[in-house]
């Protein structure tokens, strides 16, 4: 019902009647792109003098803001968003900017656009014209029963002709106009690294805070109750100042045995012991923990890189935290399995769902995600209202 429902109502829809708007402008927009492109051919033929090459330099550099405005309309018309390239770089100079302008990638990739576009902006074009401007013709022609049962019937059908229509030219903005296929691994691989640091300084301080407030803290107290007992027993003359000494004694040897275990709790934070057994052995002490039943599937016939088992131990501890915690569930289960290089981990739970990534309700699972990305891996949530919820989590075996 909901989707005839859609059908009919699809071409009073402001996003048809935005894609519409789309369609009917591509050809101004592609007629533009060939003019520009005319100019960059004319400065290219006369490159051979001193006027031509700076002129051909300051067309590719200017094809980055016709690229811009097909990415902005069709960001605002489709709803379609394509990362910008990288901003245009070069070396002090006029010599060094004309040389970097001539090889810029993204003016280049803008002007091989304007070229390729005209088909994908004629057929669009034609589609739109044909199904609106026709079911629009017949609706007002006289009455004749045929035209009264097509005119309704190419409204219902212009929004998704003119979709699908829209379909080539969206994949050429996709293609041309956002960052090159290597320039997006980079900018990937900067981020990655961006966040890699971020962690590490992180990690450095929760350590350097756990030393400063808690271990070096107890250790003043041990050195301390230590010096007052080495006074006591100095001028242990009376069984009353012994007893104080044996009870200082007694203090700095219980202080002593905390601060042992809390710097045992920080070795353990920076690598759990379970590891050392392996990412199976780990992932069954935590699965063995949990107070919720966990069904484990683990199958890694190859082991993982130890930053790769590190990532999916937290993983898994955070998750099976966050089901006990949050979730409502009654039960859970964690599957760990290796295939083609990759280590894949999927952690299910049916409790009530609703789980997000966003900065205010996700910060948990947000963090997570970036720790995947570190080593180029990727999570994906699905949890709707009511549950369940499963996350996976893609891992490259090695790293």
């Amino acid at each position: 019902m909901d989707k005839w429902r859609a059908a009919v109502t699809a071409p009073v829809e402001a996003r048809a009647w935005r894609e519409l708007g789309y369609a009917l402008t591509m050809p101004l927009m592609a007629g533009a792109g060939l003019v520009y492109l005319l100019v960059v051919l004319l400065c290219g033929l006369m490159a051979a003098n001193i006027v031509g090459l700076p002129l051909l330099a300051l067309s590719v550099r200017g094809a980055r803001g016709l690229g811009a405005a097909n990415r902005g309309l069709a960001r605002a018309l489709t709803g379609v968003r394509v990362p910008a390239p990288a901003p245009f770089r070069s070396e002090p100079g006029l010599l060094n900017r004309m040389m970097a302008a001539l090889g810029e990638v993204a003016g280049w990739r803008a002007i091989i656009h304007s070229l390729v576009r005209l088909p994908a902006a004629v057929l669009a074009f034609a589609v739109a014209a044909g199904l609106w401007g026709g079911g629009l013709f017949l609706l007002v022609s006289p009455p004749w029963w045929p035209a009264v049962v097509a005119g309704p019937v190419l409204l219902v059908l212009a929004p998704w002709g003119v979709r699908l229509a829209l379909v080539p030219e969206l994949k050429l903005v996709r293609t041309l106009l956002g960052p090159a296929p290597g320039t997006a691994r980079i900018q990937a691989l900067e981020r990655t690294r961006a966040l890699a640091v971020d962690d590490a300084a992180a990690a450095l301080r929760r350590i350097e805070r756990d030393l400063h407030d808690g271990t070096a803290a107890r250790l003043v107290t041990l050195a301390m109750s230590l010096g007052m007992a080495q006074e006591e027993l100095a001028e242990a003359h009376e069984p009353d100042r012994l007893e104080r000494a044996r009870s200082l004694v007694d203090s700095a040897h219980r202080t002593a045995k905390e601060t042992l275990t809390e710097l045992r709790d920080l070795i353990h934070g920076i690598h759990p012991p379970a590891l050392d057994k392996g990412l199976e052995i780990a992932v069954a002490t935590l699965a063995a923990r949990s107070p919720l039943p966990v069904e484990l599937d683990t199958d890694l016939p190859e082991r993982p890189s130890p930053a790769v088992e590190s990532i999916a131990f937290y993983c898994t501890a955070e998750l099976l935290a966050n089901v006990a915690k949050h979730s409502g569930a009654r039960r859970a289960s964690v599957e760990v399995r290796s295939r083609n290089g990759r280590l894949r981990l999927l952690v299910f739970d049916d409790g009530h769902g609703g789980a997000a990534m966003d900065h205010e309700t996700g910060t948990g699972l947000r963090g997570l995600a970036d720790r995947v990305h570190m080593v180029d891996g990727h999570l994906d949530l699905r949890s709707p209202a009511g549950g369940p919820t499963m996350i996976s989590i893609d891992l490259p075996l090695h790293v």
